[in-house]
C-alpha cells in the first residue's frame, strides 16, 4: 500500500498581511501535487475570510485543502488592531496553545473532514509556541517570517544592541548611528530601528517576545523568508548564520502568478482581504494618463489623528498630482474622517482624486496609469511595489517598518523616507520629487529592481529553487520523522 501523502499544517499569525503570504505559500503547496494542505486560521478570521472572500470555492479545485480555525481566546467584538498586539499574544499563549496541542494529537483539525495525521507544520515565527508544542510531540516544524529579513536581523541582534549599550536609548537623539547590527553599521539610525525598541522599556512584553524570537526561530527543521537573494544578499549570509536552512521563496505573490501560469490555471481567488474592495478605483485609474498617479494606502492596521489626515490632504493636494488613496472607516482614531475635510479641500480634490475604503493593491500596483506608491511599508505592499516597479515614499507605522523604509530610501534607493515626521510641506516636496524633479532616477532603480524579482521567481531563477527544495525537504520531513541537513 502506498503511503499517505505529507499533511502540512500552515499556521499563520491572525492578521491581514501574514495570512495573505502564507496562504499563497498553502496555494504553491497545493500546486505540487501530492500534499495534503490544512490552513489554520483563528475563528475569528476564518469568519472574515468567508465573509469577504470566496475561499471555499476558490480552493475547492484542490482536493488537498482543508480551512481549519481554532479560538484566539479574544471576545467576538475585541478590535484585534496594531495596539492590541499584547492582548492578542497573550490570549494566543493561554488559550491557543493548548487546544493547538490537542488538535495536533488527536488529529481532529475542527473542519468536520477527515484528514490523514499532520506529518509537517509551517507556522509563523513569532509564534513561538507552535514550536514548542510540534517539538514535544514530534512533528517536525518549518517557521516562515512574513516580515523583511532586514528586521529578522535586527530582531536576532537585539541581545548585541543591549549588550553595548544602544538599547535603551540614553538620549533623545534618533539620528544617532547604531553601530550592533552587522551589515547595517554604514547607515542604520536609532530612528530605524523597530518601534518598540523607542519605550526604554526592557521589560515591555512585546520587547521581551521579540528578544526570544532567535532562540525559537533556530529550532526550527528550516526558515522560510518572503524574499529573493538578489534583493536582500549580504544579509540573508548574517540571518545563516543562526538559521542554515533557510528558504528564500519570494516575493510569493509573484511565484504565485508564475505558477498558475505555468500550469494554465486562472487566478480567480477575490483576495485575503478582511474588507470589502472597492472596484470602482480600477475604473478610475482607466480614465487617467499613463504614469500620473500616485497610490496611497496605509495598511490594515494603521491608525492617524484627524490633524495628520489634513497634513496628507493638503499636501497631495497642493503637489498637484493624481492621487488615489485608500481611507479605511477606522483609519482615523476618533471620528469620522469625512467630517475632517473642509470645502476648500474637496474643490482641491477634484478630478484628481479618488478615495476608496479599501482597494484590490495588486491590481492598482501593476495598472499602467499608477507611477508612484505611499506606502506604510508593510513588507507585502513594499514587495509588490518592487515587482511591479514602482517607486515609494514611506510612511511607517510599526514592527519591521521603520527599518524597511530605510532599506527603501537609503539602501535600495527605490524611494523616499518620511519617517517621524507629518507635515504637508514635506509631503508635498516629497511627491513632487518622486513624481517630478527625480522620476527618472527612481524608475531607473525600480525597473532594475524589478527585472531581478522577475528573475527570481522565473523557472531556473533561485526562488523557484529554494520552493522546490522546500518541497522536496517537507516530503523528506514528513517520511522521515526527522531532522534535515542544511544545504551546503
Amino acid at each position: 500500500m502506498d503511503p499517505e501523502p505529507p499533511h502540512v499544517l500552515i499556521f499563520p499569525l491572525p492578521l491581514q498581511g501574514p495570512i495573505n503570504s502564507m496562504l499563497k505559500l498553502a496555494e504553491l503547496l497545493c500546486l505540487s501535487g501530492d500534499l495534503h494542505v490544512t490552513f489554520l486560521v483563528t475563528d475569528h478570521i476564518r469568519g472574515r475570510l468567508l465573509h469577504h472572500t470566496n475561499i471555499q470555492t476558490y480552493f475547492s479545485r484542490y482536493p488537498g485543502f482543508d480551512l481549519a480555525s481554532i479560538s484566539d481566546g479574544l471576545p467576538e467584538n475585541h478590535p484585534r488592531l496594531g495596539d492590541q498586539l499584547t492582548e492578542m499574544f497573550d490570549a494566543l499563549e493561554a488559550v491557543t496553545k493548548p487546544l493547538f496541542r490537542e488538535m495536533l494529537v488527536s488529529g481532529e483539525m475542527g473542519s468536520g473532514s477527515r484528514r490523514p495525521p499532520v506529518t509537517c507544520v509551517i507556522a509563523d515565527g513569532i509564534l513561538g509556541f507552535t514550536i514548542d508544542v510540534a517539538k514535544e510531540i514530534g512533528i517536525p516544524v518549518i517557521c516562515l517570517r512574513t516580515i523583511s529579513p532586514c528586521f529578522l536581523w535586527i530582531i536576532f541582534c537585539l541581545p548585541k544592541l543591549i549588550e553595548a549599550g544602544e538599547i535603551p536609548f540614553k538620549d533623545n537623539d534618533l539620528d544617532a548611528p547604531i553601530k550592533s547590527v552587522p551589515g547595517m553599521e554604514d547607515f542604520l539610525r536609532r530612528r530605524d530601528l523597530p518601534s518598540f525598541c523607542r519605550s526604554g522599556n526592557l521589560t515591555d512584553r512585546i520587547f521581551k517576545r521579540y528578544l526570544m524570537e532567535s532562540k525559537q526561530v533556530s529550532r526550527a527543521d528550516g526558515l522560510i523568508l518572503n524574499s529573493f537573494e538578489d534583493l536582500e544578499g549580504p544579509l540573508l549570509s548574517h540571518i545563516r548564520t543562526l538559521c542554515p536552512n533557510l528558504y528564500t521563496i519570494g516575493p510569493l505573490h509573484a511565484h504565485l502568478k508564475s505558477r498558475l501560469a505555468i500550469q494554465n490555471l486562472p487566478s480567480s481567488f477575490s483576495s485575503t482581504s478582511f474588507r470589502k474592495e472597492d472596484r470602482s478605483c480600477l475604473e478610475w485609474l482607466d480614465q487617467q494618463p499613463y504614469k500620473s498617479v500616485i497610490y496611497v494606502s496605509f495598511g490594515s492596521l494603521a491608525t492617524m489623528t484627524g490633524d495628520q489626515l489634513m497634513e496628507f490632504w493638503h499636501g497631495l493636494v497642493n503637489s498637484g498630482e493624481r492621487f488615489l488613496w485608500v481611507i479605511r472607516p477606522d483609519s482615523v482614531v476618533g471620528k469620522n474622517w469625512e467630517s475632517y475635510i473642509s470645502e476648500e479641500l474637496r474643490e482641491g480634490s477634484k478630478g484628481r482624486a479618488y478615495i476608496v475604503g479599501w482597494a484590490p493593491q495588486e491590481e492598482v500596483l501593476s495598472h499602467k496609469s499608477v507611477a508612484a506608491f505611499f506606502t506604510h511599508c508593510g513588507w507585502n505592499s513594499i514587495l509588490e511595489s518592487i515587482y511591479e516597479g514602482v517607486p515609494m515614499i514611506c510612511w511607517p507605522y510599526f514592527v519591521d517598518q521603520q527599518v524597511n523604509s530605510r532599506f527603501v530610501g537609503e539602501v535600495w534607493k527605490l524611494g523616499l523616507d518620511m519617517k517621524d515626521t507629518c507635515d504637508r510641506f514635506v509631503i508635498e516636496k516629497m511627491v513632487r520629487d518622486l513624481m517630478e524633479e527625480r522620476r527618472d532616477e527612481f524608475e531607473r532603480s525600480a525597473d532594475h529592481m524589478a527585472n531581478l524579482a522577475r528573475q527570481s521567481v522565473s523557472e531556473d531563477g533561485v526562488s523557484r529553487r529554494n520552493l522546490d527544495r522546500l518541497i522536496e525537504d517537507v516530503r523528506s520531513l514528513s517520511l522521515q520523522g526527522s531532522h534535515i541537513q542544511s544545504p551546503n
